[in-house]
């Protein structure tokens, strides 16, 4: 049977939890004050504890922070009285899973102590890591900083504090947000995430709390909100920061009471959710700039995590290839995964990445489909060769070991140079990080085109100097679709342009496939001809570009 230990000076309210706990089969202990619960602690193996925010002789935040330090496994949950919430945040941080209001609702109650329950039989089932292993073939990497990250998810997993992902675009915040939902005691309920930027915002208060069958034109049946659909469970909240005002003031009222209130309806409902949340966006400054609520800022940001880049962790590139490479051909039914060339994983290993692990995964289904054999070479993956890609402070790799699993970096011995503020002169094209001839080097190394295909004009051609005859057009469209000119570069020498790296070497792309098109009056073999590429390749670009082929007059096979 299980043992609670319920630490309060109010005696009804003890008399209280005594009985409902002893309904549901559980024994307790009763401590009047700190320094009976202190000596209880230290006679009893409790299973978890219930403790007032005040005391007699001493605080429920120590007795949070004993039980944290000195009795890990034993789940701790304060109870607090109205208007004391900030005080319940901050036992939240110092590591209580969760935390109730008086005056007690019996059933709230009872939610609680379920699900202290499962925290301390998630805890057990996490000691037994041969057995289950929660972060196999989900976050992926050997480093320190991931070592670190899986740490601090087992620990946020058994708590019900609001928890705020701070990190880079691509770098796995929903990852970690499942990872924090399916160890903690609400697996089994709905995990449900949203991209809050995705929402229009006249439909946001409908979509998060629900409606009522005609409460407004078109509502033609009552609707759960997604704070419905997470109840017992818990609630997302990608991309945060573009949550407009006016939503943020509702949002704060629900999580804080717990409540919703559905469009046209005249009664509160009651929802126990875990709140995540995550944005690529600097929420603070946000704060300072009046862009976002500075009370809600810190109610979803009760516990912060920062997540790493993927240069930041750059002995985890390799096994990541090496993983997304074998979910790849098991997508796409190829009979055996292909394999990195040593020259192709230097390349990797150095190269820096802008979009994370996003970026990573992209750039590898690209490098399979151009590959011509089960190997990828180094021209696959069509990564700028220019040094300038590569921060100063990168590690180089000098030596591909065999084992795919080791790491293989070395950094060189003398040390980095400290870094150097921008100046404000402008970059030369050297040490530009946008290599602009991307378009003549995509299909290099088995991927060239015609020699007399002009990507570019020389400075002193004019812009209105077309093509040669037997050049790829692109001022005599065919299909339908008129591609922008190749001429103009989308930024003066040494900027950045602003659509960032990934998006300017998709547009270089997607002219040069829309200019082959135009000029074989869109039949795409004849396209992929001219490209010197195969036709699944060809196809394989034009879907992920989005470029549309349902107005081929022509048939694709001759």
């Amino acid at each position: 049977m299980s043992l609670a230990l319920i630490i309060d000076d109010e005696v009804d309210l003890c008399r209280l939890m005594q009985m409902t706990l002893k309904k549901m089969g559980i024994e307790s202990k009763v401590a009047y004050d700190y320094a009976t619960g202190i000596s209880h602690l230290q006679a009893y193996n409790f299973d978890f504890c219930l403790t007032d925010l005040k005391l007699p002789d001493g605080t429920g935040l120590d007795i949070v922070k004993l039980i944290n330090k000195n009795y890990a496994k034993t789940p701790v949950a304060v109870i607090t009285a109205h208007g004391s919430m900030d005080l319940a945040i901050e036992a939240l941080k110092f590591g209580a899973f969760d935390f109730v209001n008086k005056p007690l609702e019996l059933s709230r109650l009872r939610q609680l102590v379920e699900n202290a329950l499962k925290v301390a039989e998630n805890a057990n089932k996490l000691n037994c890591k041969e057995v289950y292993d929660p972060f196999s073939n989900r976050l992926i990497g050997k480093s320190d900083a991931i070592a670190h990250l899986k740490t601090t998810i087992q620990k946020l997993a058994r708590s019900q504090a609001p928890v705020f992902l701070w990190g880079e675009s691509g770098t796995g915040k929903e990852v970690v947000a499942k990872l924090i939902h399916d160890l903690s005691p609400r697996c089994s309920a709905n995990f449900v995430p949203v991209n809050c930027g995705a929402i229009p915002s006249e439909l946001m208060e409908s979509e998060f709390f629900g409606h009522k069958k005609g409460s407004f034109t078109g509502a033609t049946a009552d609707k759960e909100g997604l704070f419905q659909q997470a109840n017992g469970g818990t609630l997302f909240l990608d991309e945060v920061a573009d949550l407009p005002i006016s939503m943020q003031v509702k949002l704060l009222r629900a999580i804080q009471e717990k409540k919703i209130r559905p469009i046209g309806s005249t009664q509160e409902i009651a929802v126990d959710v875990r709140l995540l949340s995550a944005t690529h966006k600097n929420l603070a400054k946000l704060v300072e700039t009046g862009e976002f609520r500075q009370d809600l800022y810190y109610r979803i940001n009760v516990i912060e995590v920062k997540l790493p880049s993927l240069n930041e962790r750059r002995d985890d590139i390799l096994l990541l290839a090496n993983h997304f490479i074998a979910l790849i051909a098991e997508d796409w039914g190829l009979a055996q995964p292909p394999t990195l060339s040593n020259e192709a994983a230097v390349q990797l290993a150095n190269h820096h990445f802008a979009g994370n692990v996003r970026e990573l995964r992209n750039i590898l289904e690209r490098a399979i489909t151009l590959a011509d054999d089960n190997v990828i070479e180094a021209h696959h993956l069509n990564l700028p060769l220019s040094a300038a890609n590569v921060p100063p402070d990168t590690p180089r790799i000098h030596e591909i070991t065999e084992n795919p699993n080791q790491s293989v970096l070395s950094t060189p011995s003398q040390p980095s140079a400290p870094k150097v503020a921008p100046s404000a002169e402008p970059k030369s094209a050297a040490s530009s990080p946008i290599n602009t001839s991307y378009s003549s080097n995509l299909f290099a190394s088995g991927y060239k085109v015609k020699p007399n295909i002009q990507l570019a004009p020389t400075p002193t051609q004019s812009n209105h100097e077309s093509l040669t005859h037997e050049a790829l057009t692109l001022n005599a469209p065919i299909g339908g679709i008129n591609a922008p000119s190749l001429a103009h570069p989308p930024a003066e020498e040494g900027q950045l342009p602003e659509e960032g790296l990934e998006e300017y070497l998709m547009n270089q792309e997607r002219k040069v496939i829309i200019a082959a098109l135009n000029h074989s009056g869109w039949n795409r073999t004849q396209a992929a001809k001219l490209l010197n590429t195969t036709f699944r390749s060809l196809r394989y670009r034009m879907k992920k570009l989005g470029i549309d082929s349902d107005s081929d007059i022509n048939s694709d096979e001759d």
